[in-house]
């Protein structure tokens, strides 16, 4: 009888492919084995991650306005404990330290999202507050994925890239077999690392190129509006290389929908009036730049979008909830199944135990907005209304946006929660600053949740291509989220003391000072961008008519520009490292080579964010912004990304077919 549970094979050959009928994935680690997973070592190393990641995240995050990933640096130090300790078959393990720590990113997006605006409108938030928020966020997040697990993991395997998860997989199995692939992922990490690290720390070139380089480029900004930016870093390109052409082509076709047909439309029509449109605006349209154009207008088309591929998401993966639904009323009824799945790698935590948790974090929920909140047992109730069926709603959003870019626009339905609760609260009576609490509390809790159920998808397909139990992972992941939530609560109320998010030397906090912004006018009654709203909901609908999806179009229209455009590269080198050839086996082993050095670039832009913002933490800035800001520093960029871009194409031609 052959024997996997020792690790030593790399993943399969299907791992990344779609499974043909009757065709079935198996994982590294031998499902009828009993790998260690949950052990002393794996649950107190997850919990030290959460806690030192949940505080760098959410000091980062509010200091500099940027919210680094924590899944992959926690791989990378799981690997690099287990390698220097010398544990044996340390794969199980390190999937557990990974998924418990990983909730502090998660849980820190949630928090800084929305709970800094209670300072920014100098309201009052207390630590129970901050901490309930992110805690009951958080564990409705995993209470409402775990029924759609199988369907996103196993039967959309092959149909989404899931390129977070891929990059941390590779560097979990590459850590455990070492040899060619994990020198390769380690080359690539430091080539990308350092490239990534230069331009946040010392500034040597522009972190985004633009047309305006060019006299032309300039004067088309200025009176079309048409302006083309591109991020050059090493990780996003690496990112694009997972995600794959097909996906990147339809995100940047949304991209390019809002740069250059709707920009220069809102432009054109813009460009005589004599008074400003909206709510807040206080610049004319001929006025603005097409950036600018873009955050007052069109990016709230994007999020009509993204809001209305989540109703359709729902629709289409109704028949996995009434599947959930009518599992959990067997269960609960007492009527057991006929067929238990003996298979440890198939078993979920019970239906029976997921209903109960509903009901009793619900309860907990009203409990909390009643008593800390609204005092008022009417609005307590819409609150709870409003959480429960925003976050059940947007879950699948959540989970289908990180697996097909691996990035989750948790701000864009948040923004949608607080102008929603906004809207339901006033019109039930409850406004001015009781009401702006209400409403970012709500806010706090659906952004958190949707945060965590976005990340926990990515730790699950991990754990299905390596063969974990999914049962450990998602009760051990409430841990996780408790831990995270009780440090993110004592982190933002020590920054706000030292700090302040007001006035001179105040934390960054761009998206919380966007939602205070939003939230000023809802709660005096001021109007929304409804039509806006209308407009990218009625496009979903057409773009799902014609077969393209929906989400990946809409998320292309709401993430920036700049973001999108290395997608697209990086996209292309994977179109042709992997086609080049008439041998099939040499295309699959130059594009599994590609990928390796994809997630050695993601994984090493991670790993040296984190390192760059402590730098500037510290008071270590040698940026020189009037250089960095040059066009010279942008054509320099420009080579420089080329570079990299040529790297990464001749070292995946290297490879040899086996």
């Amino acid at each position: 009888m052959e024997h996997h549970s020792t690790t030593t094979s790399a993943l399969p050959d299907n791992a990344y492919k779609e499974l043909k009928p009757g065709e079935e994935y198996r994982p590294i680690m031998d499902p009828t084995g009993n790998p260690p997973e949950v052990t002393g070592w794996s649950v107190l190393w997850g919990l030290l991650m959460a806690i030192l990641f949940s505080a760098a995240a959410a000091y980062l995050g509010l200091k500099i306005g940027q919210v680094f990933e924590a899944a992959i640096p926690i791989a990378i130090i799981a690997v690099g404990l287990s390698a220097a300790t010398r544990r044996k078959n340390a794969l199980g393990e390190n999937v557990i330290i990974q998924s418990i720590g990983s909730a502090s990113g998660a849980v820190v997006a949630g928090a800084i999202f929305t709970i800094p605006a209670l300072y920014i409108l100098n309201l009052n938030a207390e630590f129970y507050k901050i901490f309930l928020a992110s805690l009951f966020g958080g564990v409705l997040g995993i209470l409402f994925l775990i029924p759609f697990r199988k369907y996103f993991v196993a039967e959309m395997h092959g149909k989404y890239p899931f390129p977070e998860a891929t990059a941390t997989t590779e560097i979990l199995v590459a850590g455990e077999k070492g040899g060619s692939q994990a020198l390769v992922l380690v080359v690539s990490g430091i080539i990308g690392g350092i490239y990534d690290f230069v331009i946040a720390t010392f500034g040597w070139w522009s972190e985004v190129f633009t047309s305006r380089v060019l006299s032309v480029g300039q004067e088309l900004a200025g009176s079309a509006k048409l302006v083309f930016r591109m991020n050059i870093g090493a990780a996003v390109m690496g990112l694009g290389y997972i995600v794959g052409l097909k996906y990147a082509a339809i995100i940047c076709a949304g991209s390019f929908v809002s740069w250059y047909l709707l920009i220069p439309l809102v432009s054109y029509f813009g460009s005589g009036l004599t008074e400003t449109i909206g709510a807040n605006v206080t610049l004319l349209i001929k006025d603005m730049t097409p950036e600018q154009i873009f955050s007052t207008y069109v990016r709230h088309i994007g999020i009509g979008g993204i809001a209305m591929a989540g109703i359709i998401g729902i629709i289409r993966s109704s028949k996995v909830v009434a599947a959930a639904f009518s599992l959990a009323a067997k269960e609960l009824t007492g009527a057991k199944k006929l067929v238990e799945d003996k298979l440890r790698t198939h078993r979920d935590i019970t239906m029976k135990t997921i209903a109960i948790g509903i009901l009793v974090t619900a309860l907990a929920v009203f409990i909390f907005f009643y008593f800390g909140v609204v005092n008022n047992f009417t609005y307590a109730l819409i609150g709870l209304l409003i959480v429960l069926i925003i976050a059940f709603l947007f879950t699948t959003v959540a989970a289908t946006a990180i697996a097909i870019v691996g990035t989750n626009p948790v701000s864009g339905m948040t923004l949608m929660t607080l102008i929603l609760s906004s809207v339901i609260l006033v019109s039930a009576g409850l406004s001015g600053t009781s009401g702006m609490i209400a409403a970012l509390l709500i806010g706090g809790v659906v952004c958190t949740a949707l945060s965590v159920a976005g990340a926990f998808i990515t730790d699950l397909k991990i754990g299905y291509w390596l063969g974990s139990s999914p049962y450990k992972q998602e009760s051990w992941k409430f841990l996780g989220v408790l831990v995270s939530a009780a440090t993110v609560g004592y982190v933002i109320l020590i920054l706000n003391e030292t700090y302040g998010f007001t006035g001179q030397g105040a934390l960054v906090a761009p998206q919380a000072n966007a939602m205070a912004a939003v939230i000023q006018p809802l709660m005096a009654n001021q109007p929304a961008p409804w039509m806006l709203y209308v407009v990218g909901a009625l496009l979903a609908l057409v773009l799902t008519m014609i077969g393209i999806p929906a989400l990946a179009f809409a998320l292309g229209m709401y993430i920036p520009l700049e973001l999108n455009t290395p997608l697209l590269v990086g996209g292309l080198i994977a179109h042709f490292v992997s086609t080049r050839s008439k041998d099939e086996k040499l295309n699959n082993a130059r594009r599994e080579r590609g990928t390796l050095i994809a997630s050695g670039f993601i994984a090493g832009g991670a790993l040296m964010g984190v390192v760059s913002a402590f730098l500037r933490f510290q008071g270590f800035n040698w940026v020189n912004l009037e250089w960095m800001e040059s066009h010279a520093a942008e054509l320099v960029a420009l080579v420089m990304f080329a570079g990299i871009c040529a790297y990464m194409i001749v070292d995946a031609m290297r490879a040899k077919a086996e």
